[in-house]
């Protein structure tokens, strides 16, 4: 049985060529992710052999990249992540998605100046929940929310826009009620939308007037105010796109929903189909035709490019909370959402400080990593490290994938 195809197989078939071509085009970050992903679980980042307590049968297990852009790297980090927000649902309360996008002339600007604009998508989204959120006209209540970055459409091309989980209600003014949302709707959409349009412009035009930004290849006349104002002016008349989906049906679809989006890479192993060295293949939906399953393939080159667009700036948080859920005082203001609402802080398991990996991950996603293959009835049990680049000591000794 062939092995399922890879991000990392086409990275290390292709990659070494592909820095070459494009060394002057290539930052710091997009490097370093395509090496952490081609070195992933690879003999290069050393590992631990594993033997069958029952059994006997050996296989070695090499170490992960544990890179934010490597498609085999998140699972525990995923579950990680949600066991935490987990005790921050509220029960009775109704949550809605609410997603921002980008105009696709802004979005070309954000790919060139990728830490400014991506920050002034969360603040002006962020902005505009809150403002319209506290309005008496429409909710009158200070609300809290989780916001997820994501820069890519089905085809890997060059989508950035943000999807922000929201509570439908929020505290009152006099901090002594609570005040939900009507059934099924949360906030007006067109209301939400021109609001954000007016908000990233008018810092998109003080960062402008600050030489903040920066303009390269074919944008690179906008760095004359004349031709910025023109080119920025059909942006503030244009519709920018401010979705609402329907509330979820209750925090485990909320929870489902955040592991399946917080977490995510441009794109999954499991929608590669065919590399032949040249081109590869993969599975992509196309929503424009009712999310239609395609195929599409690409040139390596390209598959490469368009994969790099989505590497994030060294440090930048793609994950951020707002309003009631902010860092700051999230335990407090959450203590008071449950007063206001009649509920108990719910009880969470907490694991003990032997706690590995392997029994982390099988606490938070219900998968062993540590069930012997063969016999299935014992368990895994290191017996042996080995750092970077050295061979165990004692190779199993059956052939390992």
């Amino acid at each position: 049985m062939r092995a399922p195809l890879e991000v990392a197989d086409i990275f290390r078939h292709c990659g070494p060529q592909y820095r070459q071509t494009h060394a002057d085009g290539l930052s710091r970050a997009q490097r370093r992710a395509m090496r952490a992903i081609e070195l992933c679980r690879t003999i290069a980042l050393g590992g631990h052999v594993e033997q069958c307590d029952a059994c006997g049968h050996q296989r070695i297990a090499f170490n992960s990249c544990r890179h934010r852009c490597c498609p085999k790297c998140q699972s525990l980090a995923r579950a990680q992540w949600l066991e935490r927000r987990q005790a921050e649902l509220l029960p009775k309360v109704e949550y809605f998605h609410v997603v921002f996008t980008l105009p696709e002339p802004i979005a070309a600007l954000a790919y060139q100046n990728k830490r400014l604009l991506y920050d002034m998508l969360f603040r002006t989204s962020a902005e505009t929940l809150r403002m319209i959120a506290a309005d008496p006209k429409h909710l009158g209540a200070a609300i809290g929310f989780i916001t997820i970055l994501h820069t890519w459409g089905q085809n890997l091309q060059h989508h950035p826009h943000v999807h922000c989980v929201v509570p439908g209600g929020g505290i009152a003014p006099d901090g002594e009620h609570w005040t939900a949302c009507r059934p099924g709707f949360f906030l007006p959409v067109r209301v939400l939308s021109r609001l954000f349009r007016r908000l990233f412009l008018e810092q998109l035009r003080r960062a402008f007037n600050s030489g903040a930004l920066h303009f390269y290849g074919p944008l690179e006349p906008l760095s004359e105010a004349r031709a910025f104002a023109a080119w920025l002016a059909p942006t503030a008349q244009a519709e920018w796109i401010v979705y609402a989906k329907p509330p979820f049906g209750g925090a485990r679809q909320v929870l489902d929903y955040l592991g399946r989006y917080t977490h995510r890479v441009a794109i999954c192993n499991h929608r590669l189909q065919r590399f032949d060295g040249d081109a590869v293949t993969f599975q992509w939906k196309d929503y424009k035709h009712g999310a239609a399953s395609k195929a599409m393939t690409l040139a390596a080159d390209e598959f490469i490019r368009r994969f790099l667009l989505h590497v994030l700036p060294d440090g930048f948080k793609h994950i951020r909370s707002y309003g009631l859920l902010a860092n700051r005082h999230r335990a407090a203001k959450l203590a008071t959402c449950r007063r206001l609402l009649g509920v108990v802080a719910p009880t969470q398991e907490t694991s003990g400080v032997m706690d590995d990996y392997r029994d982390r991950y099988q606490r938070l996603t219900g998968t062993s990593l540590r069930d012997c293959p063969v016999c299935g009835r014992g368990h895994m049990v290191c017996i042996d490290t080995f750092l970077p680049g050295a061979l165990p000591r004692a190779p199993p000794p059956h052939h390992v994938h």
